[in-house]
């Protein structure tokens, strides 16, 4: 005769295991992020994504507050300079980190919602980083970089099944949340330079207290998408 209390316990065990994996999963991803970012070739593109949308994002500003683009410029190393023509100075000086955080956030949020608007994203992603090419990078080395991402975009939207897409869209999210997390402590360096310096050259307020709160906000938004991501679960 079968064993029913077997099955039982198998069928038990597998319920335990999918529990886990479900109520744990945003935390699992944050240590495959953790992880890409040790590992020294496969975590440049990421540096460089990073790099890119906290560039955009000065950019994007300056356009929101009435200026324009001039160029935009990545460099091997995951730094960046986006050099603009008019807009507010403040918040294009905010922006850059800040804006970092709130690609890294709505990369993840999105991908998280459904399978489609992952793949949604994805396209308009290919979109903004081909219209930047196009419109806004002037050296040969930018070029590579910006067509680097390009294609390892079309090749996950080519290569990639619409779960997988997803689950790998929720990755970068992370990976890109992660890099702002971290890459506001380089302006603590002694020499006054970067976004944190400006805005204290524009309002007084010491460079150490923006790279605070750039932390605090890039801790915040991980902290509110483990939360998201657990809601979502049950």
């Amino acid at each position: 005769m079968p064993d029913s209390s077997n099955k039982k316990f198998n069928s038990s065990s597998e319920k335990s295991t999918m529990s886990f994996s479900h109520k744990y999963k945003f935390w699992l991803m944050l240590l495959t992020a953790l992880i890409i970012l040790q590992l020294p070739i496969i975590s440049i593109p990421f540096k460089w994504l990073e790099s890119y949308f906290h560039e955009i994002s000065h950019g994007l500003t300056a356009l929101l507050t009435g200026g324009s683009i001039v160029q935009i410029q990545l460099f091997p190393n995951g730094a960046g300079l986006c050099t603009t023509r008019g807009g507010s100075a403040f918040f294009i000086s905010l922006m850059g980190y800040g804006g970092a955080i709130l690609w890294g956030t709505l990369l993840f949020y999105l991908a998280s919602s459904h399978q489609k608007i992952a793949q949604v994203c994805s396209i308009l992603l290919v979109g903004l980083l081909a219209s930047s090419i196009l419109l806004w990078v002037r050296d040969l080395l930018t070029l590579f970089i910006v067509s680097v991402l390009l294609i390892l975009v079309l090749a996950k939207i080519k290569y990639s099944s619409q779960k997988y897409l997803q689950k790998s869209l929720q990755v970068t999210g992370l990976l890109v949340l992660l890099n702002s997390l971290m890459s506001p402590l380089y302006l603590l360096d002694g020499q006054a330079r970067g976004d944190g310096a400006a805005l204290a050259d524009i309002t007084y307020i010491p460079e150490i207290i923006w790279v605070v709160i750039w932390f605090l906000a890039a801790l915040l938004a991980t902290y509110k998408l483990s939360k998201i991501s657990l809601r979502s679960t049950r």
